[in-house]
């Protein structure tokens, strides 16, 4: 479903990841027009990296806009054309923490922020893990002072309960898990 757009300009894009669009819109059957602000974005992966002693890989990052560092997990922008959501979150994995796994399931699919964006997150879960190089994969900028650590999944979904770890998709990711764990579905590796 869309609503009909009388008109669209950029205000802002560029050759890195995101535009910023203003759309002048109707709604359906109504002559009144108003402005609506579009972040496009091409989407993120986020992996969620469970060891078989229920343990998650992850990264503390610090991130500018928020001016705040977060607990993350392994995540990464769908910037490369045509590549399968899945691939990417691989490709991640390795060069972020320098992981690689057996075993994929994707765990949600989620609009990070649908008043305003056009990104979604998928947000897979990886078990079966083992060490992968990085390969040529230079770590810079925010990268390169990302401390990275596995913490349990009960520490997790409890820092994420009290309000201690906030960033989305993790939080999203953490009791996705929790709740396919309590149901049985989740495999034990």
């Amino acid at each position: 479903m869309s609503w009909p757009v009388v008109s669209s300009r950029y205000l802002h894009r560029d050759d890195w990841v995101v535009a910023l669009r203003e759309d002048v819109i109707t709604r359906p059957g109504h002559p009144e027009q108003f402005s609506r602000i579009s972040l496009e974005h091409p989407g993120a992966v986020i992996v969620m990296a469970v060891d078989e002693h229920e343990r998650v890989r992850c990264l503390r990052q610090y991130r500018h806009t928020s001016g705040h560092e977060f607990v993350e997990l392994p995540a990464g922008l769908r910037d490369a054309a045509d590549e399968p959501p899945v691939e990417t979150a691989k490709r991640e994995l390795r060069e972020e923490v320098e992981l690689e796994a057996s075993d994929w399931r994707l765990l949600l699919s989620t609009w990070s922020s649908a008043g305003i964006s056009d990104e979604v997150h998928d947000i897979f879960l990886a078990r079966g893990l083992s060490h992968a190089p990085r390969g040529d994969f230079e770590m810079r900028h925010e990268e390169a002072e990302m401390e990275v650590f596995w913490t349990p999944v009960t520490d997790l979904l409890e820092a994420v309960l009290q309000g201690r770890v906030r960033q989305g998709p993790l939080a999203q990711a953490v009791l996705a898990y929790e709740v396919l764990r309590q149901r049985g579905t989740l495999e034990a590796h």
